[in-house]
């Protein structure tokens, strides 16, 4: 059995949606969510569906006790939805290629500090873009350029607002990472 952690820092929408997908998994089970807040809603859906959910604080993290919890959990693969907080050095050397983050937009397009949620469907907006979409990457210690895994894209519509792009653009979220991530541990080590 393989074990996943998810870490959020919100709503955690993307969260219980993977949840859902590995809940009856032959070979793969969500084993732990940290939450970077203890008012993040994926606390509250964690709980729902049965997973413990870890509250780690931005600081605590970086210190070393996300590392702590992940092997505590026995993880083996590591799933960012959501999450804002920085992975620490310790995370990414015992993880190499073992991380992977969803983005709301076509990377390179889009990315960097500060770039997510409605900022980035802002973003696509004002730069008057045709179309938008996901990149599932690998992540390293630059935001948003580690190596894409995959990608999927949506228009944007002349009356599009940031609301409405984001509906599209979770839902090709919603369909594509729970798929991306069982590939992606289907693959041999």
């Amino acid at each position: 059995m393989k074990k996943i952690a998810i870490l959020a820092s919100g709503e955690g929408t993307n969260a219980e949606r993977i949840i859902r997908y590995f809940s009856s998994h032959a070979t793969v089970e969500v084993a732990v969510v940290i939450a970077s807040r203890p008012t993040a809603r994926v606390v509250e859906r964690a709980h729902i569906l049965n997973v413990p959910c870890e509250i780690i604080i931005p600081q605590d993290f970086a210190a070393g006790k996300g590392l702590e919890v992940l092997k505590s959990f026995k993880v083996d693969f590591v799933v960012l939805a959501g999450f804002l907080s920085r992975i620490p050095e310790d995370i990414l050397h015992d993880y190499a290629h073992k991380i992977v983050n969803i983005h709301p937009s076509l990377l390179p397009k889009f990315g960097g500090k500060g770039m997510y949620g409605m900022h980035v469907h802002e973003a696509v907006l004002a730069s008057g873009e045709h179309e938008s979409g996901i990149t599932i990457q690998y992540i390293n210690e630059h935001y948003d350029q580690g190596d894409i895994i995959f990608q999927a894209k949506c228009p944007v519509l002349s009356d599009d607002t940031a609301e409405t792009l984001a509906q599209r653009v979770h839902a090709l979220e919603y369909t594509y990472y729970p798929q991306v991530i069982e590939r992606l541990l289907s693959l041999p080590s």
